[in-house]
């Protein structure tokens, strides 16, 4: 293992760090707080898509003269999407630029969700979700790279926890707002609302300033010396940090900030760009693999499992709640969503310091994943009281609290895992991101088909019992992680520079 000198000189020279013109992690507090607000906010739509209109469901099965089973379809095929397209969103925003992948992205979010309001047929409106979600897919994994673009990684866990604060109340938010649409209006005013929100978030990107930099991205990195190479060209680029890195940059000094670091005169194509190659990488690291299942296990077995399941629990007897009754109770998970993901991620920036004081000024990854511990024994502890009071019919208050724990100790825990897989993947952050998109909504896709199947089969006591295993499951590879997980970054690490 490296001494904690080279492992310094190593942060201070990788490529996150590579010297750029208009360095966004330069820029004012106020430019990154309105960056920040904007991802944040239009992160909401993908969230709010999820839940907005599940307290319409009977209406929609009423007016479309379909069946519950096909209604069931429109969320799982769009979690299913909402996870696959991430990747080749990434992909884009790695050549293009975020702006561009957002713009693209929020329009096709508008064009699902308005024809969805108007659709007079359930396979018309399966089809709008697919391509919803598609568009909503892009915002979540290009904004966590562009909180990565922004902010160094010491500060990555509280502004990752301001950022999902937003969406991850979404879910629970979702049913209060479609709640009272579908009780003033109808079912499809919960698409039109979703159409303008869209609108008015196209809207302040425009004025959005892109933060990607091609030379901070492994991924770019690698295509223009691909290409270099194929063109007899590489002489004029010296690599940066042996071939680790691969930053090419002109004949004048490299690292000077008046001077652009990338060969003007080659323009790269969608084409050269390496759309596998970066997911095979970010997916064959160990520690990786452990965090992407970590993180696909919290998503689908709490978020989607407790919006989609409550639906029937408390629109049933004995509490017989209307759609905007039902969003309120949901609230106190959004609100536990949004407190956790807030002060979890400070919490997390917090537990990194301190292990970087006590170990001479030497910063890893994992250490943040220590402040997880905390709430590793409340997350099943609340979510066994959920069940159990959910099916033994308490009153409403107790089991309101049951699941503001639950939100709050999922979030506080996922904030620092969102984190780690950033800060884990130096240069190729929005692969990396795509990449828990895809665990995550394989895990939704999952969840959203055999959830109410086993509601059914076991009751609300019985699931619960069990999701609350699987998440026992999830502590233990994030202690895994703790214990082994700089051991295999590592390793993975020099291996890679060795190729």
């Amino acid at each position: 293992m490296d001494d904690p000198a080279s492992q310094r000189q190593s942060q201070v020279h990788s490529i996150e760090h590579a010297a750029v013109r208009d360095d966004p992690r330069k820029w004012s507090k106020g430019r990154k707080r309105f960056t920040l607000a904007l991802v944040s906010s239009a992160s909401l739509l993908l969230t709010l898509a999820v839940s907005i209109y599940n307290p319409a469901i009977d209406d929609i099965i009423q007016d479309l003269n379909t069946s519950f089973e096909s209604i069931s379809w429109t969320i799982s095929i769009h979690a299913l999407v909402q996870g696959c397209f991430p990747l080749m969103w990434g992909a884009f925003s790695e050549l293009y630029g975020r702006k561009v992948v957002y713009l693209l992205s929020i329009a096709l979010f508008i064009l699902g969700s308005g024809i969805a309001g108007a659709t007079n047929s359930i396979g018309m409106l399966i089809e709008m979700r697919v391509i919803q979600g598609i568009g909503g897919s892009a915002v979540l994994t290009i904004g966590a790279a562009t909180l990565a673009d922004i902010y160094d990684p010491e500060e990555r866990g509280s502004a990752m926890g301001l950022y999902y604060a937003a969406p991850l109340i979404g879910p629970s938010l979702g049913p209060l707002i479609g709640g009272a649409l579908t009780s003033f209006f109808s079912w499809r005013a919960t698409f039109y609302f979703l159409a303008i929100f869209g609108g008015v978030s196209f809207i302040g990107f425009l004025f959005f300033k892109d933060t990607f930099r091609p030379q901070r991205s492994s991924v770019y990195q690698a295509a223009l010396r691909d290409v270099l190479e194929s063109s007899k060209n590489l002489a004029a680029v010296p690599s940066y940090e042996d071939r680790r890195h691969l930053l090419a940059s002109t004949t004048e000094e490299a690292g000077s900030e008046n001077q652009p670091l990338l060969k003007q005169d080659v323009k790269l194509k969608l084409s050269d760009m390496h759309l596998i190659r970066p997911i095979v990488q970010v997916s064959k690291r160990l520690n990786n693999i452990c965090i992407l299942i970590a993180s696909g296990l919290i998503y689908g077995g709490i978020t989607y499992c407790i919006s989609y399941t409550s639906v029937r629990t408390f629109g049933g007897p004995p509490y017989n709640y209307q759609p905007l009754f039902l969003g309120l109770v949901l609230l106190s998970f959004g609100v536990g969503n949004m407190f956790g993901s807030v002060l979890g991620g400070r919490w997390s920036d917090y537990i990194r310091k301190i292990y970087k004081d006590k170990n001479g000024g030497v910063s890893k990854c994992e250490d943040r994943l220590n402040s997880a511990k905390i709430m590793m024994p409340i997350l099943p502890l609340s979510l066994l009281g959920y069940g159990w009071m959910a099916e033994k019919k308490f009153p409403i208050l107790p089991i309101c609290v049951a699941m503001f724990l639950t939100g709050f100790s999922s979030l506080w825990i996922y904030s620092s895992i969102l984190a780690y897989i950033v800060d884990a993947n130096a240069g190729r952050s929005s692969s990396a991101v795509a990449v828990n998109s895809f665990f995550r909504g394989l895990m939704a896709f999952i969840a959203a088909e055999v959830a109410i199947p086993l509601q059914t089969a076991l009751g609300d006591g019985s699931l619960y019992t069990l999701i609350s295993g699987i998440m026992i499951i999830e502590s233990g590879l994030l202690l895994l992680l703790i214990t082994k997980g700089g051991e295999w970054r590592e390793s993975a690490e020099r291996e890679e520079k060795r190729l």
